[in-house]
């Protein structure tokens, strides 16, 4: 693995005092919780979903065997990227706190997607994202134990990971927009049993 990231350590002085700072913040009571907002919309004729998080913009498209333009991710190769990029940046906040020197850090993740899962013959394959897997290629001078101790604190503390372990309760909702079907649920029944 090349060594890119040859200035990894300065930063890792810097977020060790950004950690340092909030987690002060958690212990005098001022720290409160963030409210998180993503917003996707379709684009017309492509069918790409644009993602929009604070001033960001993210593409998500499908490959062209889905009818697809490959312009962007899929969401569940997104999903793999969200968690590697949310173990990634655990690895470097414990290394901070620990003061765990690394000289490169990368996460690579794999899962599958089966577009069979659900079907007639395939009906105990997910049609979720699974068999996820991520390995960390580390370069540092640390000892074996203290990465070992650096690893076991990133499965401990890992938002996403552990949000992918524990199952979530999603509240949903639709809202018709300018729509016909705004009419009572009653009557879409009886106009479809008709």
């Amino acid at each position: 693995m090349p060594h890119s990231n040859s200035h990894l350590n300065d930063y890792l002085a810097e977020k060790r005092a950004a950690v340092l700072a909030r987690n002060a913040a958690i212990d005098a009571g001022t720290a409160q919780p963030a409210a998180l907002q993503a917003r996707v919309s379709a684009e017309g004729r492509s069918g790409v979903r644009r993602i929009r998080i604070r001033d960001h913009q993210v593409i998500s498209d499908s490959p062209p065997d889905f009818a697809g333009y490959n312009l962007g991710p899929s969401s569940p190769e997104l999903q793999l990227g969200v968690l590697g990029s949310c173990v990634t940046h655990i690895f470097l906040i414990q290394a901070a706190l620990r003061q765990v020197p690394l000289t490169s850090l990368e996460v690579e993740v794999s899962g599958v997607i089966d577009p069979r899962g659900g079907k007639p013959g395939h009906e105990a394959t997910p049609i979720w994202p699974h068999h996820i897997a991520y390995t960390v290629h580390i370069d540092s001078p640390a000892s074996r134990a203290d990465i070992d101790a650096l690893f076991l604190a990133v499965e401990q503390t890992c938002p996403i990971l552990s949000l992918l372990r524990n199952p979530q309760h999603i509240h949903a909702e639709v809202k018709l927009v300018n729509s016909v079907a705004s009419a009572p649920l009653r009557a879409t029944t009886e106009a479809v049993a008709a």
